[in-house]
């Protein structure tokens, strides 16, 4: 397993489909799922960056007392712009450290865990774009760059996310357990179906 990976949490997005509430600090077990994706990262041994919103002080909050030196937190002024905002920050981030890839970890998927994280490290080959891929084949995330392609990232602009450079590359799937690699809840209908069929 390459020990250069660094992983991404982008946590600096607006929830606004959520209103009034923060999907990101639902609560998982006990705990709000910022931490708990945060938690499940640290736990592959990588570094781990996270994104914020200046806008939401509640999300930082929600990570105090984790005293571990692999977590990195950054504010992102211009989050309102999208994802791509968090996407160049991890780039350059990435790019700064020298690593070998970047693991995109969405902070909205409380299906995924430390084990799926390590199946994408342990299946990617440096060069390669690796995706994961739910239990019928849909392709979802989290999403593994080399480090080739960090120039690019760091060149996003919107709330599209990576999208044109996964159609354009070659890029190998690694299949997860059930729907892990595809829920995300980003609407309290899907919070309250996720539970129902969770019962977490």
């Amino acid at each position: 397993m390459p020990a250069d990976i660094v992983l991404l949490i982008p946590a600096a997005g607006s929830s606004s489909r959520m209103a009034p509430h923060d999907k990101l600090l639902e609560p998982i077990d006990g705990v709000p799922l910022l931490r708990r994706q945060v938690m499940m990262a640290l736990r592959t041994g990588c570094d781990v960056l996270v994104t914020l919103s200046p806008d939401h002080p509640a999300r930082r909050a929600a990570l105090s007392g984790i005293s571990d030196g692999r977590l990195h937190l950054q504010e992102v002024p211009e989050a309102a712009e999208g994802i791509a905002a968090s996407i160049r920050r991890g780039a350059a981030w990435a790019e700064s450290r020298r690593a070998s890839g970047l693991m995109v970890v969405l902070a909205d998927m409380p299906d995924l865990d430390a084990a799926d994280l390590n199946l994408m490290l342990q299946g990617f080959d440096l060069k390669t774009v690796c995706r994961a891929v739910d239990e019928a084949g849909t392709p979802g995330h989290p999403v593994v760059f080399p480090a080739d392609l960090l120039p690019a990232l760091k060149r996003l602009s919107g709330d599209q996310g990576a999208r044109a450079i996964l159609r354009s590359e070659r890029v190998m799937h690694v299949q997860l357990p059930g729907t892990h690699a595809t829920t995300d809840l980003d609407t309290p209908e899907a919070w309250a179906t996720w539970r129902a069929r969770s019962g977490r």
